[in-house]
């Protein structure tokens, strides 16, 4: 009989797609929400860099590959139902966010007026960052 604290990893078998939280090793701040297929797991597990996969391109999303804010792997952890995953990291960088912000979690909302506002900084401008397709 195996050892029962040795398991395999997430459960792709419900799903194809699974939701990563992408944390900062060092303080805990949640930086991002993103997607992992089958395939942008094993390459997380085998580089050590997270690699997601984006919906939007119908791709695997190689965080930090245009602008060079890469995610190293610190810890891996995933819940009770083995469909989602927490991942400790060290932002490489210094922002998450596409938007240029170090957490894509950069927006408040008053729970008595339900206006939002910006609560953090932006650590680079996106425009001087990514390239236009157009």
């Amino acid at each position: 009989m195996g050892n029962p604290n040795l398991v395999s990893g997430p459960d792709f078998s419900k799903s194809d797609l699974i939701p990563v939280i992408a944390q900062d090793a060092q303080d805990g701040c949640v930086l991002m929400l993103a997607y992992m297929n089958q395939d942008a797991w094993q390459e997380t597990c085998s580089t050590g860099r997270v690699c997601y996969y984006s919906r939007s391109r119908d791709k695997l999303w190689r965080k930090g590959e245009e602008s060079g804010n890469f995610q190293e792997v610190k810890a891996i952890y995933y819940d009770c139902d083995a469909d989602t995953l927490l991942i400790k990291v060290t932002q490489h960088g210094g922002a998450a966010c596409h938007e240029g912000y170090r957490s894509c979690f950069f927006r408040e909302v008053d729970t008595k007026s339900g206006e939002a506002r910006v609560i953090a900084e932006r650590v680079f401008n996106p425009d001087d960052v990514y390239k236009s397709n157009s």
